[in-house]
């Protein structure tokens, strides 16, 4: 799978609306076929950053970026940003959560 983690700098006048003004971007993610997971959280530290948790096939990115919520999002969602988001992403094995097994709940 494809798993990408993103944080996103949102205009203080906009932080408490995110989730409701990427609502469509989230709804239209998590609806393709090949999506895995796709959360949001909000920092503790800084109330304006989002960090979006996410996961893809490996052969559905292309699909994802070429989408109409995807472009959608890319035209509408910027004019709420502080700066460009940050993004890193790897390939890797699998499509799930491990158990950290240091915290087992018992």
């Amino acid at each position: 799978m494809i798993f990408i983690c993103v944080k996103w700098k949102i205009k203080p006048e906009y932080a408490d609306q995110w989730i409701e003004l990427s609502r469509e971007f989230t709804e239209g993610t998590r609806a393709e076929p090949g999506n895995i997971f796709y959360d949001w959280s909000r920092s503790v530290e800084d109330p304006t950053e989002y960090v979006l948790i996410e996961a893809f096939k490996e052969d559905a990115a292309e699909a994802h970026v070429k989408s109409d919520h995807f472009v959608k999002a890319q035209q509408e969602l910027p004019q709420y940003l502080v700066e460009t988001p940050k993004i890193r992403n790897i390939v890797m094995p699998g499509d799930h959560w491990d158990s950290l097994g240091e915290f087992e709940v018992k």
